[in-house]
């Protein structure tokens, strides 16, 4: 081993020779060297272990670049400040929020299919003015399991989410119905399966639309009361208004409902992939203990979850209006299908004429709920409620002024009464249902949002199936068929005075309430 290393100036040349050698010129260069720095030279092999680590060290000591790289301990992650953790919370639940209001205005867009359904079921199909409104009660029957979808998102968790997965599920479900309608051959022997699309389209829809409820109860408690519920109804109307003004021009130029079907099938798809990539964050997400649900068995989560339910419904503060706004749609007959074959058929409107009205009645409901937000809110739930339901047994009264052709007289032509007034009794009653929701929002349990919201949506669902079927009732009652309208008046005014029976027990309605409370008087 050759070791080159500086020594004192008392050291010298030490090199290992024989015996017998003679002292040269070195050694006088050596004794001159002692007042030099010198260079200790060394031929000395180590023999033993330690001397051999010794050696190592004092080398890479001497020669840095030969030392072993040493790895720099790695930094420690930056912490974030919490106004970065808010910042990053915000752009989670704004994202959250993109999905929630994509649902809402999907599901008010619809209509868009549904109008080419409507003419192609009358039309094609050849139903008549009470087949049609069979058809639509019977495919709202899925719509009626909404607690159970309710009661699923509440307690079982899929992955470590519980409100997103349903929604793409939900989505999935449409997207597979409103595609076979695309690509199944428009025959009568196709019915059977045409009514198990509409059955499974209607089904996929109450899914997303109870998660979306729980969704807009649960940020509701971090916000001002009514403004989210203004948002998912802004939402709403805005896919109606685009769908039915839509959906009117390109019946009108194509008659070929499938195209329709199509592209409401394409928009679905576009739903499913913007909910599959969002990362759920909400309230009950962020370590929120009803987790642990995950840990136990189905069954109890189940068990759990409809004792809270019965437990919120039976408090007389929740039970009342529930009872009111269910019972308030379920007495006054509804003659939507009879009126739809009476325009088509026997005033022979065209279908932009029918979607544009839709498309007014909407605009109605945007209006309303602006209003909403801003003044009405203010007004007593009792009040205003008395108000709404006067002013819907009013609105319907105005299909009497078509049926009668008192319009013609006031020199007013079919399409433009149609298009002012057909929809305002549906905006009405469509916008009823808003205060209800800021009540129950106020008023729902933690941890039973999409249960109780299920149950209130599916209520409405089963009421309007009730109205839809006293409708079918009253108009076979009376007479009317696709051939004969002349006894429609006499179902007109009697709908018209059943829109008053639910004013005899307002009473259930909260009388000082308003939207700026928090507690019920």
């Amino acid at each position: 081993m050759l070791c080159l290393s500086p020594c004192a100036p008392h050291l010298h040349v030490h090199l290992h020779r024989s015996p017998t050698a003679r002292p040269g010129p070195a050694a006088a260069t050596c004794r001159n060297a002692r007042r030099r720095i010198g260079v200790t030279l060394c031929l000395r092999v180590p023999t033993t272990p330690e001397e051999r680590r010794q050696r190592r060290r004092l080398a890479n000591f001497q020669d840095p670049s030969a030392a072993p790289s040493l790895k720099p301990p790695a930094p420690a992650p930056a912490r974030l400040t919490p106004a970065a953790e808010r910042r990053g919370a915000l752009r989670e639940m704004r994202r959250v929020w993109w999905v929630c209001g994509a649902g809402y205005w999907v599901q008010g867009f619809r209509c868009f299919p549904w109008l080419a359904l409507n003419f192609h079921l009358t039309r094609g199909l050849g139903l008549s003015p009470a087949g049609l409104q069979l058809v639509q009660n019977a495919g709202s029957i899925p719509l009626v399991a909404k607690p159970l979808f309710g009661v699923l998102s509440d307690a079982v968790y899929i992955g470590r989410a519980h409100r997103l997965p349903y929604i793409s599920l939900g989505v999935m479900l449409q997207l597979i119905a409103w595609g076979t309608l695309a690509v199944t051959p428009v025959t009568v022997d196709a019915f059977p399966t045409q009514m198990a699309c509409i059955l499974i389209g209607n089904l996929g829809a109450s899914v997303t639309e109870v998660v979306s409820d729980a969704v807009v109860t649960e940020f509701s408690r971090t916000q001002k009361a009514g403004v989210l519920q203004s948002y998912a109804f802004i939402a709403l109307a805005a896919g109606s208004l685009l769908g039915n003004l839509s959906g009117g021009y390109i019946l009108l130029k194509t008659h070929e409902p499938k195209i329709m079907f199509t592209a409401f099938s394409v928009l679905l798809g576009f739903q499913l992939a913007l909910s599959l990539s969002t990362k759920e964050t909400l309230p009950s997400s962020r370590g929120n203990s009803r987790n642990c649900l995950v840990k136990s068995s189905l069954a109890a989560n189940f068990r759990k979850q409809f004792s809270n339910l019965m437990i919120a419904i039976s408090e007389e503060r929740i039970l009342y209006p529930l009872t009111w706004i269910m019972t308030s749609f379920a007495v006054v007959p509804i003659l939507s299908g009879t009126m739809f074959c009476f325009q088509t058929q026997y005033l022979n409107l065209d279908p932009s004429v029918i979607g544009l009205s839709k498309v007014v009645g909407q605009v109605m409901v945007l209006s309303l709920t602006v209003l909403y937000n801003r003044y009405l809110k203010r007004i007593p739930l009792r009040c205003l409620t008395t108000g709404l339901q006067i002013l819907y047994a009013l609105a319907v009264l105005s299909d009497l002024v078509l049926v009668k052709q008192i319009n013609l007289v006031l020199g007013i032509p079919n399409e433009i009464h149609v298009l002012c007034f057909s929809a305002l009794a549906e905006a009405l009653a469509q916008f009823k249902v808003l205060p209800f929701s800021v009540l129950l929002s106020s008023l729902c349990p933690p941890g039973c949002e999409g249960s109780l919201f299920a149950f209130f949506t599916s209520g409405l669902v089963f009421s309007a199936i009730l109205s839809g079927v006293f409708g079918v009732g009253l108009s076979t009652l009376i007479g009317v068929s696709s051939v004969d309208y002349s006894s429609l008046p006499v179902g007109i005014l009697l709908q018209s005075l059943a829109a008053l029976l639910p004013l005899g027990w307002i009473s259930f309605v909260p009388e000082k309430w308003t939207a700026d409370d928090k507690v019920v008087i």
